[in-house]
């Protein structure tokens, strides 16, 4: 192979190029100049989307990343440039989500001396990443970039850090792109036991009342279509995680709901009910069991998962199926036995007509009074005919459009889970543009959370990302104050929020927005939206105390749950 003595910075774009990628998410400054320069020469190839804060750079490329399968890139300066990204990167971490963050450094004469903008990144970011690695020789780049892409993307998948350099950025060497697919001590694809699978059939076969808990590891394995192979043969009702709700479609007749302390009534009883319990994917959050020594005692419990630290890890299991669930669902399939559970699928019926009646007929249908959150979820998910992507911020905004929008497809679904990040939403959802431009991006938020990265509107404004904003609106933070109404005498300190006049900022950058305060109006300022090309915010003044139920509170067993406050 010919190779080419060109500068560190040139090496780092190649390389990216050299990985696929085509887009990324970045903020410039003084110790990444050289690679910024390099990148302009190349920018009719690579995208580089400026964001106005670099916290927003690493969530937009987390929503890239869940949205089309690749891996989410991101490009920031030393010190506070790459500070400011800790928190997408644990975000991602959490949520085995893989972008690569690379940041600039001083130069490695300079390091140790408290330079300007000087941080220990690798020290730093080190407990929040699968891999963090410091560029110091440009002829380290095009094995440290390559090695970065492997580790982000492959197994379990998760945030890689590269600290650049600047030395590294302008010394010269002779440059070739280099493949990996291999790292000796790391197994990213652990072959399945046979023993294992063939225990895991043996117990779904006897099983009169299975169970299938739907997380995020589904998607993530490209599996979705596997495991429905699985839960259509053995008949087999399923609920999700918050991160596996579009795993399945909405409207499948074995897709039971949403499990979690804000879950569906039917899945969260019927956890402690069933008497084989198959978790896909799913880490057993503490949000999705409650309280670990009332969790499915009655259930032998089976673990399907990748990373074989997460069996054991909160509970205990009769039969973990380590490996990649594309597949161990196929293996596994081909052992279970064709079969019916209809009384035991009907038996959710009871449950949902309960929560039907109690809670979701008065907040989608509400007679009288302010709009409600869930009614404006629900009209969103109509007019889109359930095939959007649903972007989140998190709190009630999040906990409403995860009860109330539907899925038609794999990867709709996009928030932040295990972090639970305010000021997620906006960038996240500008990243999803990026990677599916042919499709409908919906991001909901609440007023406190859109005002966390509200400057990201200058993104939207500068690249006219098609991103369909909708504020739910109740002047709180809302799931604080929650809380506040339940567990503190509703005393609600420092969450009463006053906000700024939210048509007017939208105007200042030039984004179509619309408040919608009368229900009569709901319906058409939510097709003026969708018609309107580019942007829009759609600020829906929502009840003021309203509530997300139902609710295992905190310290309860899964099936605990109020259906009232």
């Amino acid at each position: 192979m010919v190779t080419e003595t060109i500068t560190g910075a040139e090496a780092l774009i190649r390389s990216l190029e050299h990985q696929g990628v085509k887009t990324l998410f970045g903020y410039p400054g003084g110790a990444i100049m050289p690679t910024f320069d390099a990148l302009y020469i190349h920018r009719a190839t690579l995208n580089h989307i400026l964001v106005r804060h670099e916290q927003a750079a690493a969530h937009a490329a987390e929503g890239f990343a869940r949205t089309s399968g690749e891996v989410g890139v991101c490009l920031v300066t030393s010190g506070p440039g790459a500070t400011n990204t800790l928190t997408g990167i644990a975000d991602a971490m959490l949520d085995s989500t893989p972008i690569v963050v690379i940041a600039g450094q001083v130069a490695s004469t300079s390091m140790g001396t408290d330079a300007f903008q000087e941080v220990d990144l690798v020290g730093v970011t080190q407990p929040i990443t699968k891999w963090s690695y410091q560029i110091r020789n440009a002829s380290d780049i095009p094995w440290a970039v390559a090695r970065a892409f492997y580790i982000a993307k492959s197994g379990r998948p998760g945030p890689v850090v590269l600290d650049f350099t600047k030395n590294a950025q302008v010394e010269k060497f002779e440059y070739e792109p280099v493949a990996l697919d291999f790292i000796r001590s790391y197994d990213p694809d652990p072959t399945p036991d046979e023993v294992q699978v063939k225990e895991a059939a043996e117990l779904i076969n006897q099983a009169k009342r299975p169970f299938v808990l739907v997380g995020q590891g589904v998607a993530l394995g490209e599996a979705n279509e596997e495991l429905r192979s699985l839960v259509e043969k053995a008949d087999m009702p399923c609920g999700s995680t918050l991160l596996g709700l579009s795993v399945l479609p909405s409207a499948h007749r074995l897709n039971k709901g949403m499990l979690g302390m804000h879950g569906n009534l039917g899945p969260n009883v019927k956890t402690n009910e069933c008497d084989v319990l198959i978790a896909v994917g799913m880490r057993f959050d503490d949000r999705v069991t409650g309280r670990l020594d009332t969790y499915a005692k009655q259930a032998k419990i089976i673990q399907l998962d990748i990373d074989g630290s997460e069996i054991n890890k909160n509970v205990k299991v009769d039969v973990p199926v380590i490996g990649n669930c594309k597949k161990t669902l196929s293996l596994l399939t081909a052992l279970v036995n064709e079969a019916r559970h209809t009384e035991w699928i009907d038996s959710f019926a009871a449950y949902e007509k309960a929560e039907y009646d109690r809670v979701i007929r008065r907040e989608i249908h509400p007679v009288s009074g302010p709009l409600h959150m869930g009614e404006v979820v629900d009209a969103v998910s109509e007019a889109v005919d359930h095939d959007a992507v649903l972007v989140t911020d998190v709190g009630q905004n999040q906990m409403m459009a995860a009860r109330y929008f539907k899925f038609s497809r794999c990867r709709s679904m996009v928030t932040s889970g295990g972090l639970g990040t305010m000021g997620f939403g906006l960038p996240a959802a500008v990243g999803c543009t990026f990677a599916r431009p042919e499709r409908t991006v919906c991001v909901f938020m609440g007023d406190g959370g859109l005002q966390m990265n509200l400057q990201e509107f200058g993104t939207i404004m500068e690249q006219r990302a098609p991103v369909k904003m909708i504020l739910l609106d109740n002047n709180y933070l809302g799931n604080v104050r929650q809380w506040q109404a339940m567990f503190f005498g509703r005393r609600y300190a420092f969450t009463p929020m006053m906000n700024p006049d939210y048509m007017k900022i939208a105007k200042a950058y030039d984004i179509p927005a619309r408040r919608v305060i009368d229900r009569g109006e709901l319906g058409d300022a939510v097709r003026e939206m969708l018609l309107t090309e580019g942007p829009f915010l759609l600020q829906a003044c929502v009840l003021e105390e309203g509530n997300v139920l139902p609710m295992t509170p905190p310290g309860s067993s899964v099936d605990e749950m109020l259906l009232e406050i």
